[in-house]
């Protein structure tokens, strides 16, 4: 008899006495199962469930994961697998659904499936799939992760509507508790996201990602010392937390002490420290040092944390050229002239583009000290929005006028989540929507767009020391943030040429130096009267999504203009990359 029938008999067998109580008995077949054939995801998953059906819940959930593992070179999911890999996602839904069918109870199946699901845009049953997972294999990690990837896709209610009911199933499941505070923050209800973190870390007071996850909500919401202290507890729990050491650097009223920059140095010298957790401290102590003034030890540890970045997120910056040509192809005089009067009237939105760290919060900040403005966040929706058209952007010449007033009210449909003030404009902030400016003129053509620029070494250096969560995957080579800038800017020229006078242009360094002549301006364009307190942003109390939190809460300041310069030395290939933009600037190289 040949291995592979062995254990299919011995897979049978296992099962057979699990079916009838004997656990014992089921445990040893399946384990030998998995002895006589490791790369089984049956004999895998079998044993799991035998396993937790004898109360072995740690045991279980190895099994689970070595069933996972197995999942890769596993003959009967392969095929499903290769299917997904050449785009053909029909298939693959085939061979899984009868997979599924025989095999009702199998983690890496769910997995696998959930991931078709959601290609195909289907994120509330693949949250299905992945919840069956979970409820296998609680911890289970993978299944997690890409659970929060859907609910991050979906409309805040929506998704909020999701997890209650998964709730209502297992009402003291903490990874699904912990969905939903992050979803009542994004809702911008941060009063109960609050409780809720600290009603799981009253469960789990041990947890640091726990802590971490309290300590940006209050930072956000301008409980300053409340997050440090919440930060430095999740540190006293785990020295060696990354997030908690970069979180408390990101805080510009924190300042790190001599006993700090030791305990992070120590943390570097362990060669054991996990990649996520080396790329934050150093990240964290770059700023340390740089605070220290010690600018040449501080960029050796900003180009050690971005080098571990751009190992994880590489950058292909022919893809953003390809996209952007693309854009200023399509998006011409004439495509704007034929669409006249389409598209949804609404004035509602401000859209604040450029480059990240380039003043944009503060200009928002600004705006949102304005009785008629709210401000909401980096709104995740015009981007999913686009990515729905087909081929972005030039499907976008086959729809008609009804099409378009569609996809504008489609985005404030979405965005309406994040209204909470009944105020007649809301912001914003997603600085890559400078990509979408077409896509707004066409879909929003009342809608208002400020582009907000800084002087190209400034503004690079301090996204290069900047740690991104998600997205600017250029941001983390010198070469790369030059070459993206000047892609920015070129683009930038086409829409103003296109679209004379529809873009407003704010330059950070011109704001600082005369804030009430740009204010004025800028409320002008917006069609706002001026409002004193928009000269006064940092009195307003609000929430504030962005690294920039604790910046926008304090006066404006000069001295942050100039602090590129004690790292010119090291941005050599940035002033390179920049060329004429650099040269010219504020003036853009024409077209």
């Amino acid at each position: 008899m040949s291995i592979p029938a062995q254990t299919d008999r011995l897979i049978a067998t296992g099962r057979a006495h699990l079916r009838a109580g004997r656990l014992s008995e089921a445990v040893q077949a399946l384990f030998e199962a998995t002895r006589q054939a490791p790369q089984s995801v049956a004999a895998w998953s079998s044993l799991a469930h035998a396993l937790r059906r004898g109360g072995k819940g740690a045991e279980s959930i190895a099994a689970h994961m070595r069933a996972l593992q197995a999942s890769a070179s596993d003959p009967a999911l392969a095929p499903a697998a290769q299917a997904m890999a050449a785009g053909d996602l029909a298939a693959a839904h085939r061979i899984l659904a009868a997979r599924l069918t025989a095999e009702p109870d199998d983690v890496p199946t769910l997995h696998l499936f959930a991931q078709v699901a959601g290609r195909i845009g289907k994120q509330d049953q693949g949250f299905a799939l992945l919840a069956r997972a979970i409820e296998l294999a609680p911890p289970f990690e993978p299944a997690l992760a890409l659970a929060r990837r859907f609910l991050d896709a979906m409309a805040p209610a929506e998704a909020l509507a999701v997890v209650e009911a998964q709730l209502a199933r297992q009402p003291g499941h903490p990874g699904y508790r912990s969905f939903k505070a992050g979803l009542l923050e994004r809702a911008g209800d941060y009063d109960g996201a609050i409780a809720l973190h600290r009603a799981l870390l009253a469960d789990a007071p041990q947890s640091p990602g726990g802590w971490t996850a309290l300590g940006h909500v209050l930072e956000m919401t301008g409980r300053t010392q409340e997050a440090i202290a919440a930060y430095r507890r999740a540190l006293a729990i785990a020295p060696a937390h990354g997030e908690a050491w970069w979180s408390l650097a990101n805080i510009k009223a924190n300042r790190f002490a001599p006993d700090d920059v030791a305990a992070m140095r120590a943390l570097l010298a362990r060669p054991d420290l996990p990649p996520q957790a080396r790329m934050l401290t150093d990240f964290a102590l770059g700023k340390a040092l740089e605070d220290a003034g010690e600018p040449d030890a501080a960029f050796v540890h900003y180009a050690q944390g971005n080098a571990l970045r751009r190992q994880q997120r590489p950058y292909d910056h022919a893809v953003t050229l390809d996209q952007l040509d693309r854009a200023r192809r399509l998006f011409r005089a004439d495509f704007f002239a034929a669409r006249e009067g389409q598209g949804d009237r609404a004035p509602d939105p401000i859209f604040i583009v450029g480059l990240p760290r380039s003043g944009s919060t503060l200009v928002e900040q600004i705006l949102a000290s304005h009785p008629a403005v709210e401000g909401t966040m980096e709104l995740p929706h015009l981007p999913r929005i686009a990515g729905r058209i087909g081929r972005y952007p030039e499907g976008l010449a086959d729809l008609d006028g009804e099409a378009l007033s569609g996809i504008g009210r489609d985005y404030l449909a979405q965005s309406a989540a994040h209204r909470h003030d009944g105020k007649p404009h809301f912001i914003d902030k997603l600085p890559a929507n400078f990509r979408h400016v077409g896509l707004i003129r066409a879909a929003l053509p009342h809608a208002k767009i400020i582009d907000v620029r800084r002087h190209p070494l400034a503004c690079g250096f301090s996204c290069f020391r900047q740690y991104f969560a998600s997205g600017f995957d250029f941001a983390n080579d010198l070469t790369d943030l030059g070459e993206y800038y000047r892609a920015y800017v070129a683009l930038m020229v086409h829409w103003d040429a296109v679209l004379p006078g529809h873009v407003h242009r704010i330059f950070y360094e011109e704001l600082v130096a005369d804030m009430p002549g740009e204010v004025e301006r800028l409320l002008a364009y917006v069609g706002l009267p001026f409002d004193a307190a928009c000269l006064r942003p940092h009195e307003t109390a609000r929430a504030v999504r962005t690294p920039s939190a604790s910046q926008v809460r304090q006066p404006l300041y000069r001295e942050g203009l100039e602090s590129w310069r004690a790292f010119a030395p090291w941005l050599g290939p940035l002033e390179a990359a920049l060329g004429d933009v650099l040269a010219r600037y504020p003036a853009a190289p024409q077209a």
